[in-house]
């Protein structure tokens, strides 16, 4: 087997390992939280009562988020999806000293870089929003309807790898759930296990 092929099944084994039961389960609605973005600005959930809100927990040092970042693969998304209304935070949970840690200057570095367009990067460093929801992956997606209730979490994708090449052919959850819900059609999938690294919690 090559160095290629071991990494990858290895990368597969870590991601799948089994994860407990979130109590935030699509369905129920979804807790309401308070954050600042990098910008210095305040925002909290019920803000946006009547849009969809999509988040994404993010670290830029994750091979799995980079895969998703370097590709512009979910750059594109979050131009897609903003441009329809949806609101889309990206959400650090990382800890100071952890891997991941960013602060507002070097979060906005790095949006700019990749081009990236979220409507905000949420810095949750006592991972208070990363808890409230259970986040346990970087990425870890949340999709909320109009009316404040969960109908998506888990992964982005049915690709559970680091590897840019497995994004051709990828099923992507976010996109089913947004375009179904936002035509008034059930959700395809409303809950699967998240894939990547662990949100680098403080201890």
């Amino acid at each position: 087997m090559t160095h290629a092929a071991t990494r990858k099944l290895l990368a597969i084994a870590l991601a799948t390992i089994t994860l407990p039961a979130l109590a935030v389960a699509p369905g129920t609605s979804a807790p309401n939280f308070k954050g600042t973005d990098s910008n210095g600005a305040q925002h909290s959930l019920s803000d946006y009562r009547g849009k969809f809100v999509v988040l994404e927990w993010a670290n830029q040092g994750c091979p799995y988020d980079r895969k998703h970042y370097l590709s512009g693969s979910i750059e594109a998304q979050q131009k897609e999806w903003t441009a329809k209304g949806v609101i889309w935070f990206s959400v650090i949970s990382s800890a100071p000293g952890e891997q991941g840690y960013v602060t507002p200057s070097e979060e906005n570095t790095y949006l700019k870089k990749m081009s990236a367009a979220p409507t905000a990067a949420l810095l949750d460093p006592t991972g208070t929003i990363g808890r409230l929801y259970e986040a346990k992956t970087t990425p870890h997606i949340f999709v909320i309807d109009p009316t404040g209730k969960l109908i998506y979490q888990g992964a982005l994708d049915d690709k559970p790898t680091p590897d840019q090449e497995d994004l051709k052919g990828a099923r992507n959850y976010l996109n089913e759930t947004l375009t179904a819900a936002m035509s008034g059609k059930p959700v395809p999938v409303a809950s699967t296990r998240p894939y990547g690294c662990s949100v680098k919690y403080a201890h």
